[in-house]
């Protein structure tokens, strides 16, 4: 327990940015805190320490987190104020020289905050804590519930992939994992806690394996057999990670879902070469093929990057030619964000904003019409859905195996709950098809 003449009435406000990983390593941190005899802030109340757990994928994200900080210090202008995460792993001095900052922690700290608070109690810490990214290579586990009803399950840290565009290799370091076993162990935690669908989420799962000998493949084959858990879905996996045995799998398994996320990034083979990504498009192609054949109503939703550098006008209509062809569910569009200190700062040709802008806007509609059509397509089926807590008042929503979002009357026994029920049309807003019951 943490000395109490340090945070006498120890309330706690947390706040995490960014992708699904960060938030599970908070939500495993929180369970830290609150076991050393901290409480989350209520209504009203003023914090005595507050965690921000950072993002540093943009350069918008940066933004994000310095307007974070300051204003959680201007709401809470009397608490310990502690920064962790990418941006903090980053570029730490810059985080340490605002004012109302206390401690910054990186990579390898931020999981271990309890027992820097205590030295932070006794005067002797720091308020700079980071590791050298080359020499963080241990797996901190981690796991947390959204605000719906799914948690996110942390397999893997870390990526050994250094494309050109990206800092994540810097801020998180090498690729590694946790045992499956541990992994299994904390799958039936979840489940002992009445989770029925978890997420897999890691920087690069596909890569799942480095640290203990064992294979994504593996990974999957054994959650599988977790009965309690009904459903688990497998976060983005590179192209060239996710091979044909992983779909087979998918397609017999008891309980992964028709479920993809591929990050493409470029749909042309001179910007892939160009962002050092480790396929080409026919690669791409015949996975999207392959995943169709054995799983012909899987969702397939798909990251694209626009306006990166290099990115000519002809290169980016061979791009968008080639998404177009591919018989996807949704593209996830991501306008090019210059990061310091990476490769593609060498890469002559630049994109004015306006022009990122004007392709993104392309390649959003293009994923509209596709994500509508899937949608289309499976109007007066019958499906499952797994159902969340009620919005608008008297609607829920929930998700079928292939992640349709389905809006139906509130049920308050069908919370967290499979039901089977037929599909209808849009509902007004266009955002779910509705269900008949």
């Amino acid at each position: 327990m943490i000395d109490e003449n340090r945070f006498p009435y120890r309330r706690v406000y947390y706040t995490s940015l960014g992708c699904k990983l960060n938030f599970a390593e908070m939500s495993s941190l929180g369970r830290q805190l609150e076991a050393a005899g901290f409480l989350p802030v209520r209504a009203g109340e003023q914090a005595d320490l507050c965690v921000i757990n950072t993002c540093s994928v943009t350069e918008t994200a940066d933004k994000k987190d310095r307007q974070a900080i300051h204003r959680l210090i201007r709401r809470f202008p009397n608490a310990y104020m502690v920064v962790t995460g990418c941006y903090a792993q980053l570029k730490p001095e810059e985080i340490a020289a605002i004012p109302g900052v206390d401690l910054v922690l990186g990579a390898n700290e931020k999981m271990d905050l309890p027992a820097y608070l205590e030295r932070a109690e006794s005067g002797t810490a720091k308020s700079v804590l980071t590791t050298p990214i080359k020499d963080i290579n241990n797996f901190q586990p981690a796991f947390s519930k959204d605000d719906r009803t799914r948690y996110f399950l942390k397999v893997q840290d870390g990526c050994d992939y250094y494309c050109t565009y990206c800092t994540i290799p810097k801020a998180r370091g090498r690729s590694r994992n946790g045992s499956i076993q541990s992994l299994v162990a904390q799958a039936r935690q979840i489940a002992e806690e009445g989770g029925l669908e978890i997420v897999l989420s890691g920087v690069n799962i596909g890569d799942f394996g480095k640290t203990t000998g064992e294979s994504f493949l593996d990974l999957l084959k054994a959650l599988d057999e977790v009965e309690s858990i009904k459903r688990f879905r497998i976060s983005s996996v590179e192209p060239n990670l996710l091979n044909e045995d992983i779909i087979r799998f998918v397609a017999s398994s008891k309980r992964f879902m028709p479920h993809f996320h591929i990050p493409l990034q470029a749909g042309d083979d001179t910007l892939l070469r160009l962002m050092h990504r480790r396929y080409d498009t026919n690669l791409f192609a015949s996975h999207i093929a392959f995943i169709r054949q054995h799983i012909p109503h899987a969702f397939i939703g798909v990251d694209v990057i626009v306006g990166s550098r290099g990115e000519t006008e002809a290169l980016f209509e061979s791009a968008y030619r080639f998404m177009e062809s591919l018989d996807v569910t949704q593209f996830h569009v991501f306008p090019y964000s210059e990061r310091p200190d990476t490769m593609a700062l060498g890469i002559e040709h630049q994109v004015s904003q306006a022009d990122k802008k004007v392709r993104h806007e392309r390649v959003q509609n293009l994923s509209d019409a596709k994500w509508k059509a899937f949608y289309e397509r499976h109007i007066g089926t019958d499906q499952v859905v797994l159902f969340e807590h009620a919005v608008k008042g008297s609607r829920m929503v929930g998700f079928t195996a292939n992640y349709i979002r389905v809006e139906a009357e509130y049920h308050p026994e069908w919370v967290n709950n499979l039901v089977s029920l037929r599909l209808g049309s849009f509902n007004e807003e266009g955002t779910a098809l509705t269900a008949i019951t």
